[in-house]
């Protein structure tokens, strides 16, 4: 059941303003169905809506371990082939790999089952720690709330980050964290003074994107030596100061780009990039286009 209110919060209906999807919850056996908190679910559609289905996301399910039926199974490879993209998360992510769709690619599940997965299906290259990985028309996710990491990333991958940010704020929930995230944190709340100092540090860093803002400033800011503070911040965040500050760039100056008409250069200098060309550089990199090319994407005429 979490696993189906994550995806309705966020491909469910929002406020005005904000996209809305043609929803629809499909089974092998449409009616009534047990669920994991006691309460049954009724499921209305058969499979058949799955072939002409845009985004299929195939939901955790406690038998995960024994066999799928192979009208489930030809089902989403009828999804694939048609064009829809396929997604799953956490042992979700299984069912994937039963009808063979990752075969020869990357994919994540769960941390506690991604050795059950790479042994059962040795042609799946597992990265246990990943958060979600995007293959294109395949994307699969870690477990639990790592959900809500995987729909946003599709929201903002086919709509733009101002529409995912849009979205994530109406569910109070932080607006991008990157797939080679670790899943699992050792302090993932503040606990004591100094990580209330590092909360304050990074709220500071948010809003002095434009700065420089090295290692050494953020330390000294938090009242700690460089090496206690890369320790603390990944302990906190799962990731690098230096790849925390990237990902929030590039994520700023897609939003600008996406909701304002201000040139490039300009976009370049408010988050951070000492030129347009460097800004251009990382986003090649890490978006796969550059920025311009990214605005004509996913600029929307009224």
């Amino acid at each position: 059941m979490l696993a189906l209110g994550i995806v309705t919060e966020v491909f469910g209906p929002h406020g005005e303003g904000l996209p809305g999807f043609d929803f629809a919850l499909c089974g092998d056996r449409p009616g009534p169905v047990p669920t994991d908190l006691g309460v049954p679910l009724l499921i209305e559609h058969g499979l058949d809506r799955l072939a002409a289905a845009d985004l299929v996301i195939a939901l955790p399910w406690a038998g995960f371990r024994t066999p799928l039926e192979p009208a489930v199974l030809d089902a989403l490879s009828a999804a694939h082939d048609n064009g829809g993209l396929v997604a799953a998360h956490c042992v979700g992510t299984f069912a994937l790999a039963a009808a063979g769709l990752l075969d020869g690619r990357r994919a994540t599940t769960h941390w506690r089952f991604a050795e059950l997965l790479a042994r059962r299906y040795p042609d799946v290259a597992v990265e246990p720690d990943a958060l979600y990985i995007d293959e294109g028309r395949i994307t699969t996710g870690a477990g639990a709330a790592a959900g809500f990491d995987l729909c946003l990333h599709l929201l903002r991958r086919e709509y733009g980050a101002a529409m995912a940010n849009a979205v994530a704020r109406d569910m109070v929930l932080p607006s991008h964290r990157d797939g080679g995230q670790a899943q699992y944190l050792a302090a993932p709340v503040p606990e004591d003074c100094q990580d209330e100092r590092l909360t304050e540090v990074i709220a500071w860093a948010r809003e002095h994107l434009h700065e420089p803002l090295p290692v050494a400033e953020l330390a000294r800011r938090a009242v700690m030596s460089k090496r206690s503070f890369a320790r603390r911040f990944a302990a906190a965040t799962g990731t690098t100061p230096h790849a925390w500050l990237r990902s929030l760039r590039l994520s700023s100056a897609e939003e600008l780009l996406e909701t304002t008409d201000l040139p490039v250069e300009e976009i370049a200098r408010r988050v951070g990039y000492g030129s347009a060309a460097v800004l251009r550089e990382q986003f090649v990199r890490r978006r796969g286009v550059p920025p311009r090319s990214y605005r004509r994407s996913f600029t929307r005429t009224p």
